[in-house]
């Protein structure tokens, strides 16, 4: 009789040895098949989702989201994914259709959702990753989106995305920083491409855009030439194209003008792997220097001493 708890102890002691067995045994959660609209929302989710989703990106480096076609392949990404993540704001008029053509069972996901937008042309400015605040928006967006969806890798996620977000706010502080010392006056750029309205904003930087200029379309003649009677008018500072813009452009209006050339700014896309601009802080990066150093280059040293 007395061997019958010491029998029943062993029994329990196996028992939970082939329990904790199992659950050691239990595979890890199969990665989310994350879609993403383009490039830079696409760097965006690896950052924050690391092992726990595949990411893949509709509109890769380089290209333009405006005019992108989406291609039946891209509707058989859409129709396996388990999270779909677009900018909204009316950034990809495309992707309703391919949606629906799709007839994908994913999370749609705005990540603008919460950001307020700058007007542009009567419209919402798409383009409110060009402000770093706004970028913290969307990484809270995609951060609770991985979450609900893998609550059990939550604590690695959340690390992510807070690690993250602190990059992004020494990357705001540097940028400030580098502006102030630049009198205000002298803070006028002249881009192809009216993509930098947030980016103004945050650093107190006029913007100029060409006037019926588009990425959508090679400029004409007339266009260059309105383009050059713009930039004599206005006082532009600097001249900058986007990464998907032919160069040849930018020097001829260059020629005309006399204005510095600043170079090239990523506004839509990110570029190639292992560039200047491959990910969404290095875009930001890149993008604060060039402005920087060309207005710096086309003040008087002086002038950039004297109090403002």
């Amino acid at each position: 009789m007395r061997r019958r708890p010491v029998l029943h102890a062993l029994l329990l002691g196996v028992l939970a040895w082939v329990s904790g067995m199992a659950h050691a045994a239990e595979p890890a959660p199969r990665p989310l098949q994350i879609v993403a609209s383009f490039s830079i929302l696409g760097d965006m989710a690896r950052e924050i989702a690391g092992d726990a989703a595949q990411v893949s990106t509709l509109v890769g480096p380089d290209s333009d989201a405006h005019v992108y076609a989406p291609s039946p392949a891209d509707a058989r990404r859409l129709a396996q994914a388990d999270l779909v993540l677009i900018n909204g704001l009316g950034f990809e008029g495309w992707m309703e259709r391919l949606v629906r053509s799709s007839a994908t069972r994913a999370r749609v996901l705005t990540v603008s959702q919460g950001v307020m937008p700058r007007r542009l042309d009567g419209a919402a400015d798409p383009h409110a990753w060009q402000s770093l605040a706004n970028a913290k928006q969307y990484i809270d967006n995609i951060r609770a989106a991985l979450v609900r969806a893998r609550p059990t890798q939550a604590p690695a996620i959340d690390a992510r995305a807070a690690a993250y977000r602190q990059r992004i706010d020494a990357l705001d502080t540097a940028a400030q920083a580098r502006y102030a010392a630049i009198p205000s006056e002298q803070r006028r750029v002249i881009t192809t491409h009216d993509a930098f309205g947030y980016f103004g904003e945050a650093f107190k930087i006029t913007f100029i855009a060409p006037q019926r200029w588009s990425t959508e379309a090679e400029p004409s003649a007339a266009d260059v030439a309105r383009v050059i009677r713009q930039i004599k008018a206005q006082k532009a500072r600097a001249l900058f194209i986007e990464n998907m813009t032919d160069r040849r452009l930018l020097d001829r209006i260059a020629q005309e003008t006399g204005v510095l050339v600043g170079g090239t700014l990523y506004a839509d896309a990110l570029s190639a792997p292992g560039t200047a601009g491959d990910t969404y802080l290095r875009m930001v990066a890149h993008n604060v220097e060039a402005i920087a150093g060309a207005l710096e280059a086309a003040v008087p040293v002086a002038s950039l001493t004297q109090k403002k």
